[in-house]
């Protein structure tokens, strides 16, 4: 059982041993955090092994250029995917 700690919380949080994943579910649709926490309560976490999400595209562009990005992929030793996705990334994260 896990119990939430601190004096300046409302009242204590029991998360009590679930017997189904529905049983959980329905523990926290019906439990309101507010009444437990505080937001000076929240505190930074890492997940360092987590990735971030991605979606496929397609993009339509002159085989030339292509064959360029390739060129200078290869040059660096990256897939050429990769290499677009890093160009993109410093053009855009300085924006």
């Amino acid at each position: 059982m896990i119990v939430a700690k601190g004096s300046y919380m409302k009242k204590k949080l029991v998360i009590p041993k679930f017997k189904s994943y529905d049983e959980e579910l329905d523990f926290w649709d019906k439990i309101n955090l507010a009444d437990y926490y505080e937001p000076k309560d929240a505190v930074n976490v890492s997940f360092p092994n987590l990735k971030p999400t991605s979606q496929s595209i397609s993009l339509r562009i002159p085989v030339m250029l292509l064959n360029k990005i390739k060129e200078k992929a290869n040059a660096v030793g990256v897939p050429y995917q990769s290499y677009i996705k890093t160009q993109l990334h410093q053009t855009f994260s300085s924006a």
